[in-house]
């Protein structure tokens, strides 16, 4: 088995004197240290070659390995394990040959500074990562606490919050946390205008106006919530469509014919990173696609040009795929063969050339074939009636 050579050290605002004395050793025993600037100035009492985070900070890896035979510390804020930088050296070197020396976290310090239990609050982090992300997170009542990017970040979020109705939101940044320059802003979005440090934690607790957007995480989002061209997966249609894909954390979906992306937005939205790569030849839709993820807080939506099933080689392994559009055997074999074990695979048809595809495909493959039906009331004159919708039938199985 593997000896520990590698040293991932959480280190707070108080530097040196807030680690545990072996923790602190293993530091000042340091042959090489690597860190961010700030990193460096928390222990620059240590005597040790300096290494600064590389450019691009995709070649961290190879870097710590030029090291491996000496004493070598990362340095990183907090725990290095949420939403820090051990996480992604743990996923590329073995985990035995790593210790990690956990601090508490600005997410633990926040809830104390707030008096928010954490186990009751959502913890998020937009540190070098698209702001709009959070907006997924944006509901009645909830708490969020937010690692954020820099010093503008907390105002495009309390613009994010007077957008969709919750401008009364609490606010406040808390910055250099358990340092002597410690510092605290407090306001409400609506009129938020505080000049903050760079390095900064944001908590939100979330107040919503009597108008405000509600954007449950469970799928059904309303039609009006998308832009779209008229042609989409009806909200009711997209509800039990979401139902038979499952999104699971981190999950994978392939959205073949997205369209206006309304499938793969609320799948990335149903679970914690759960990621969707939308398949669409139409540059109109793809824009579509692309303003929807932004605006429903899944800024990370892939969008590929192309059609299919030429546009699905090459592709990484699916753990569920929706087809919208596009639709043919050859479409479906490529799909199928592609999807991971214990996949789920779903189509929607609308035509009677599509239908009867997928009867011919269910009396070969099994799983659940169903037809929806859905009827909206409107107006009818000064009286209401119902106004049906295009019937769907729907295919879907799990890949055994």
């Amino acid at each position: 088995m593997a000896e520990p050579w590698l040293h991932i050290v959480g280190i707070g605002e108080d530097g040196m004197d807030g680690l545990l004395p072996a923790t602190r050793a293993v530091v000042e025993a340091a042959e090489v240290i690597v860190g961010g600037d700030r990193h460096h100035r928390l222990s620059e009492a240590v005597t040790a070659e300096r290494v600064a985070w590389p450019s691009p900070f995709d070649a961290l890896i190879d870097l710590l390995m030029s090291f491996k035979g000496r004493r070598v510390v990362v340095l990183a804020t907090g725990d290095p394990l949420w939403f820090s930088v051990g996480a992604r050296i743990g996923r590329a070197i073995d985990p035995a040959e790593i210790t990690y020396h956990p601090q508490v976290s600005a997410f633990q310090l926040a809830s104390a500074r707030m008096g928010w239990s954490v186990a009751d609050v959502e913890t998020l982090t937009v540190h070098g990562r698209p702001v709009e992300q959070m907006i997924a997170f944006i509901q009645p009542q909830a708490r969020l606490l937010i690692l954020t990017t820099g010093a503008e970040t907390p105002a495009k979020i309390a613009a994010f919050l007077t957008e969709r109705g919750f401008g009364k939101s609490r606010m406040t940044v808390l910055a250099a946390m358990g340092g002597q320059d410690e510092k605290r802003f407090d306001g409400v979005a609506e009129s938020w205008a505080h000049e903050v440090p760079a390095f900064n934690t944001l908590a939100v607790d979330c107040v919503a106006a009597p108008d405000a957007a509600l954007l449950p995480r469970v799928p059904g989002l309303a039609d009006s919530l998308f832009e779209h061209d008229g042609t989409m997966t009806k909200q009711e249609v997209r509800s039990v469509t979401l139902s038979k894909l499952m999104p699971m954390r981190g999950a994978l979906l392939w959205d073949i014919g997205t369209g206006c992306g309304s499938v793969a937005v609320e799948w990335m939205r149903g679970a914690r990173y759960a990621r969707a790569v939308g398949i669409e030849p139409r540059a109109d839709r793809r824009a579509m696609a692309a303003a929807n993820a932004l605006a429903l807080g899944v800024p990370k939506l892939e969008l590929i040009d192309g059609r299919v099933p030429e546009a699905l080689e090459g592709l990484e392994a699916p753990d569920a795929v929706f087809i919208g559009g596009g639709l043919s055997r050859e479409v479906f074999e490529a799909a199928w063969a592609a999807l991971r074990p214990l996949g789920r695979l779903v189509c929607n048809a609308v035509t009677l050339e599509s239908e009867a595809l997928l009867l011919e495909l269910h009396k070969e493959f099994g799983g659940e074939l169903v037809k929806i039906s859905v009827a909206r009331a409107e107006p009818v004159g000064r009286l209401t009636g119902w106004r049906p919708l295009m019937p769907v039938t729907q295919w879907s199985l799990v890949k055994r």
